[in-house]
């Protein structure tokens, strides 16, 4: 029985993240992941190839727009098949790299399924039928999520498609029935829209992007309809059923009204849930939060020598933040490794939190929001500015969208920021890199700012909260 410092169970970014930490810093280190290809969720079936698709949507976008810059476009089609194998190649270079970086023998890499004996014992089911006994003296968990699929009357039998599906999908159905109004139910009918089929989305929440404040949701509703999407939130469903055309049919509530729409397929993309469930955590002493492992700010779980990061205890599943869990739950193993008191373990600290959405506009948010702001009971300064009213993005087209800024009411330094925009999820960064170094939003009006660029519309909110 071969024994570890420290055994890592999952190699996506997370996973590889916690495992090269812990080699460098001198730990006997093995990764146990038993997926049928080794790179994780956001090389293979998330971040990457999402956008490599979406990549193809926008180009389609301003094709189907020249003629508004005075273009005209004769003869463009788009080729499905093509776009795939693109995105096939692109991925195929990224979990390449990955495989290598898992396989250069800093650490030893175990081909299976983890299941624990005890909190320092692992049983691995290998993929090849073999099985193996391992010890650790620490263990982090990172094995990630897992498509959710909710149990809808007739969903099962008409079929549906996910996320993974689109994603290596080299035909694209005419019309697409999208239940979710998250970040990859918007970007994938955006990438459909964009690609010139007919999107009917269908939210359960009052509003789209839940948790995100209800002005950048709306907003962005808006764009996406004056697309030409069909966008329904505050529904219920009922039921799905097939037509005698072979047509999908979605009956759902909404404003008390039974309301059908029918499409050539659905995608369901209703969220993700922490893959715990195979794990025996229980036999380790390992504590749930529904689906999540439980962890404290140190990534460690309700056993003591076992921590977490990344999409299996939450609470943000984003991949820069899996890697900074991934990268502070092993530094605090070793920590534990040394007898260290559990009062000197780094912390996560989630202020500058940061979401991206790739739709046409972008949405990017960082730090805290209107809602928590007023959870918190937080006195806070609000400003915003629209696109259709700055320069460079006047130039650029853009008709919807606007920036937004929060600041505390007394000191004035930002809190948060939101844009709904042209490169909305590179413009954020500013605010980003403002809110690292605590600045106030005076001190941002003075940063020179090049006009014109789609960059100094932040000047403007950042004004009116400094004048306030």
């Amino acid at each position: 029985m071969t024994e570890y410092d420290v055994a890592v169970i999952g190699g996506g970014s997370g996973g590889y993240a916690a495992a090269r930490t812990a080699a460098a810093g001198g730990m006997k280190t093995v990764v146990v992941d038993g997926a049928d290809e080794l790179g994780g969720l956001c090389i293979l079936r998330g971040c990457m190839p999402s956008k490599t698709l979406i990549e193809s949507a926008n180009r389609n976008i301003v094709i189907r727009e020249a003629e508004e810059f005075g273009l005209k476009v004769d003869g463009s089609s788009v080729d499905t098949k093509k776009i795939i194998e693109r995105k096939r190649w692109l991925i195929k270079d990224f979990s390449d790299y990955r495989e290598g970086q898992l396989n250069d023998g800093r650490f030893d890499l175990l081909r299976g399924f983890a299941r624990f004996e005890d909190a320092n014992t692992l049983k691995i089911q290998l993929r090849d039928g073999g099985e193996e006994v391992i010890k650790a003296k620490t263990v982090i968990i990172a094995s990630g999520s897992s498509i959710f699929v909710p149990e809808i009357p007739g969903l099962k039998e008409a079929g549906y498609l996910t996320s993974d599906d689109v994603l290596d999908k080299e035909d694209a159905p005419e019309s697409v029935i999208v239940l979710g109004g998250g970040a990859i139910a918007l970007e994938l009918a955006h990438y459909y829209d964009g690609i010139g089929k007919r999107v009917t989305v269908i939210q359960r929440s009052e509003h789209l992007l839940t948790g995100m404040d209800h002005d950048v949701a709306d907003e962005l509703e808006t764009a996406l309809k004056d697309r030409g999407l069909e966008v329904f939130c505050g529904t219920k469903i009922l039921k799905v059923d097939v037509l005698t055309d072979g047509v999908k049919r979605v009956t759902f509530e909404h404003k008390g009204q039974t309301v059908e729409v029918a499409g050539e397929e659905i995608l369901v993309a209703l969220g993700r849930y922490a893959t715990s469930d195979k794990l025996a955590l229980d036999k380790a002493g390992v504590a749930l939060n529904k689906d999540k492992v439980k962890v404290e700010a140190s990534m460690q779980t309700t056993a003591p020598n076992i921590f977490a990061a990344g999409d299996v205890c939450g609470p943000y599943e984003i991949v820069h933040i899996a890697i900074e869990q991934g990268e502070k739950a092993a530094e605090n193993a070793m920590m534990y490794l040394r007898g260290c008191d559990p009062t000197e373990y780094q912390l996560m600290d989630y202020r500058l939190k940061l979401y991206g959405i790739f739709t046409e506009p972008q949405v990017a948010t960082v730090g805290i929001t209107e809602i928590e702001a007023a959870r918190e009971g937080r006195e806070v300064l609000v400003e915003t500015y629209p696109f259709n009213d700055h320069g460079k993005s006047m130039v650029h087209g853009s008709k919807h969208g606007f920036v937004k800024l929060i600041g505390d009411a007394k000191t004035k330094e930002i809190l948060g920021g939101a844009v709904v925009g042209p490169e909305g999820t590179e413009l954020i960064h500013e605010i980003v890199v403002a809110m690292a170094f605590r600045a106030t939003a005076g001190q941002l009006t003075r940063i020179p700012h090049y006009h014109p660029t789609l960059s100094e519309i932040w000047t403007y909110p950042a004004e009116d909260i400094a004048d306030a």
